[in-house]
């Protein structure tokens, strides 16, 4: 079996409307679908719920489940905030600008752009809590080879040492290739 797609990636939202509307307004984000059912499908669980779905582009969905009889969302209090998040594409420098500005003037609170040598970002939570990220590539074809060549090397050497490999130091140290 050969997978086609990720046919869309689900989270928990406080309020579903309010997500919507904000991915709408934040990230542009079109509302392409609601299911709204009072028992799971899968379990037959009486749990009502909201899924709804937007448009991330390129054949992308993101989705929400709005959960009204479960207990107040949490998240994995043993992860650091900044390993959860979702990383989605923009396509220059200049919309990643335009984002961030037009988020912080709303008052959201944005860090970056941060360099990644490969690609630009920016990073921001929406109002469910959930760490976003928007990301311009920019990196060249060279350092695309370079770093495709060396992943299974520095995966291997990970797993033995659980330390960080020198494969791809020019990413870090500012030897950019």
């Amino acid at each position: 079996m050969k997978l086609s797609k990720i046919h869309h990636v689900a989270y928990r939202c406080k309020d579903a409307k309010q997500t919507v509307e904000w991915y709408q307004k934040y990230l542009n984000m079109n509302f392409v679908l609601a299911i709204a059912e009072n028992e799971v499908p899968s379990t037959k669980a009486p749990d009502p719920y909201m899924h709804v779905f937007l448009d991330a582009g390129g054949g992308n969905i993101l989705a929400f489940f709005e959960l009204p009889n479960s207990p107040d969302m949490s998240r994995d209090l043993n992860t650091p905030n900044w390993v959860q998040h979702l990383a989605l594409e923009v396509d220059s420098l200049d919309a990643l600008l335009v984002a961030k500005a037009r988020l912080e003037q709303d008052g959201i609170e944005v860090i970056g752009p941060t360099n990644h040598t490969i690609f630009k970002s920016i990073y921001f939570f929406d109002p469910n809590g959930h760490r976003l990220e928007l990301a311009v590539n920019t990196g060249t074809p060279k350092m695309m080879q370079d770093l495709d060549r060396v992943k299974w090397d520095m995966l291997n050497e990970w797993s033995k040492t659980k330390r960080a490999p020198d494969h791809a130091r020019w990413m870090h140290d500012g030897s950019v290739q």
